[in-house]
Order: C-alpha cells, then structure tokens, then sequence
C-alpha cells in the first residue's frame, strides 16, 4: 500500500469519527481524542448559579421624575427631626424611588445620603401621574412591619414615659417613626430618636397612628425590657379643671413675640401659645419678618379649637391642626399673625396651641 493511499484512509477516518477535535496550531494538526472533552463532567459552576444575582439596592422600576414647588430640604428619614442633608431650589428635579408608610414623604435619589437617597415631604413634589413606587419601612398589610407609625399633631418627644421627663425635642404631623417598645400601661411608646439618650425617646401614644402596638416589648422607665403581653387601661387621664388663659396684653401695636426668619437668622420657629374665652386672655399678637418670599406656617392645638388665626396684611387664614400653608409674603417686611378665641359666652375654653413658621418645608 503507497503511502499516499496510507494518508488519504487517515483522513477519512478522521471525518467519520466525529469524536475528534483538530486544532491548527502553527501549521501542524493535533488530534484530541475524544475522552478529553466529554468522559469527565465540566469544573465550572452551572450556569443556573453563574448569573450575578441583582443588587437589592438597585430598584426594579423606573424612577418617578418629580419637581420642586418651593425650596425643599432633603432629610435623611421621612421626618422633620431627620438631619438635613441639603437644599433643593424651587423646580428642581428629583428622581423618586419610594414613599413612606402614609404617603407623605418621597425618598429620592440624592449622591450625598447614605447609600445615595434621601427624603422630601410629598407635599412640595408635582409628577405627572401618582408615582408606583414601593412603600420603605413599612406596610400596612404586612404585621412583621408594622412597627413604624405616623405622628397625628405636633407633639413632644420626651427622655421618658411621661410628661415630667425632658422634652428631647418636637415631631410633626406626618411624621414617620419607628417604635421600640412601650410602658406598663400602653400610654407612651418608645421610639428611635437619634437625639435621645441610645438613639431613644417616648411619645404620647394618643398622638400616633400605628398598627398592633400591643404587640411591643414593655419597657421599664430605663428602657430596659420587663415583659410582653396586653397593655392594661389606656384610658387617658380625666379633663382637668378648666382656667381662664392668663394676661399677657399684648396689641398689634405690641405684640406678644418678634420673629426674624431666612438668611443669618433661623429658618423656622415655634411659639406655645394660650388663650381663652370669654375670660382671660382672648388673642395674641406675633410679628413676623423673613428674608425670603414665601413661608410655611400651620397652628397645632389642644384643648378648645374654636380659633381664629389670621395673617393680617395677606389677608389670610387658617385653622386649628389644618396641613401646611404655604403663603408668600414681602421680603424684609414685617407682618401680623392674629390669633384670637371665639366661641359660646357661657361656657369657657381654653385653648394651647403652637405655632410653626419656617422658610423651607
């Protein structure tokens, strides 16, 4: 047999047997026999659990685009007491990527907040449609998350169960918190605070809307755990006996209290307030002058709420635990707020409100 036959029987062989693999490398052919590449199964990881897995931080939807109405801080919780973390001028874009538990805060992308997100109140955010976002840190539906809670009214955070520890601080209407436990009695919740002693304080349980609170840990004045189980009475304790407001008397031509808000002063203030009717102090006078051209003033009471608050030179109103109102006024120029009682001349009422003023929601 030639050896030209010899090769061209080699080459045929190759062909039918389709078990061998031939590579070129520099000119030359190898045979790889067939046990090389299918006898043993594959090192690599299956590709079922080769695929990286998304990233829980990144949403699965689109972003919502939103625009500012006024000047907005960026907070880092769904709250007033959060820490700002920066401004947004009026019509400004945001990208919102969730909302609170009540649908009060937007949380939107923002490069400086942790993990790149921050919180805007809802209230100063237009969009095109209402944004299908999800709910962070709460869920209505869901009881394995129904500890956080929205505050009613304005109230205090205190260092305890009750209203003769310190005030720590104030939270506002809308506000979302995240309760840690209770008293003895159910009347005062525990909350996280980053103010407060360990990042704690107490709220008013009357003043907050939360879902199962039973279900807290019951917690000693120190904070320290003594038990779990069905909060006793929570009745709240009875009305007191009503006294006239005490004199203070003030006028438009001197009023009880001179504000200075915007550039170098504060960007926002409370005055705690009384009056009563028909006896006793009947109205107060606060004077009001911002250095910038819109401010943000709401009046939260206790008590009577037969008040009426009027904002002289802009001829405007408002009433008692109402939302926000926003209302522009002259940079530099000081303005009137009037507060007075109204009501039936045979029975008393006393009435304690505060008022909150801010340039910047």
């Amino acid at each position: 047999m030639s050896i030209k036959f010899t090769k061209s029987i080699f080459t045929v062989a190759c062909f039918i047997l389709s078990s061998c693999d031939v590579a070129a490398h520099d000119g030359t052919v190898t045979v790889v026999p067939l046990v090389a590449t299918t006898t043993f199964p594959p090192t690599s990881t299956p590709y079922s659990t080769e695929m990286p897995l998304p990233s829980p931080t990144q949403p699965t939807f689109v972003p919502v685009e939103g625009t500012t109405t006024t000047q907005l801080n960026v907070r880092a919780e769904p709250s007033t007491a959060g820490e700002v973390l920066g401004i947004i001028a009026a019509n400004g874009k945001v990208q919102i990527i969730g909302k609170d538990i009540g649908e009060n805060w937007w949380q939107i992308v923002y490069e400086t907040g942790d993990e790149g997100k921050g919180w805007v109140t809802a209230q100063y955010i237009e969009t095109a449609d209402n944004p299908e976002v999800p709910v962070i840190g709460g869920d209505r539906t869901n009881r394995e998350l129904s500890h956080t809670a929205i505050i009613i009214q304005q109230l205090n955070v205190r260092s305890g169960p009750g209203i003769n520890f310190n005030s720590l601080g104030l939270l506002n209407a809308n506000d979302v918190i995240n309760l840690t436990g209770r008293n003895s009695s159910g009347m005062w919740l525990q909350i996280d605070f980053p103010r407060g002693p360990d990042g704690k304080g107490w709220v008013n349980s009357g003043f907050v809307k939360a879902d199962d609170p039973a279900s807290l840990p019951i917690l000693s004045d120190s904070g320290n755990v003594i038990g779990t189980g069905t909060p006793g009475d929570t009745s709240l304790p009875p009305t007191p006996t009503l006294v006239p407001a005490p004199m203070d008397f003030d006028s438009a031509d001197a009023p009880i209290r001179t504000i200075l808000l915007g550039e170098d002063n504060a960007y926002m203030a409370l005055y705690n307030g009384s009056i009563s009717f028909p006896e006793g102090d009947t109205e107060d006078w606060i004077s009001i002058t911002s250095q910038e051209d819109m401010v943000f003033v709401n009046v939260m009471c206790t008590g009577g709420e037969s008040l009426r608050i009027e904002i002289v030179e802009m001829n405007a109103s408002l009433t008692c635990n109402e939302a926000t109102k926003k209302i522009p006024v002259a940079v530099g120029t000081p303005f009137l707020i009037h507060i007075r009682a109204i009501g039936s001349a045979n029975q008393l009422q006393f009435t304690r409100y505060t008022l909150e003023i801010k340039v910047i929601p």
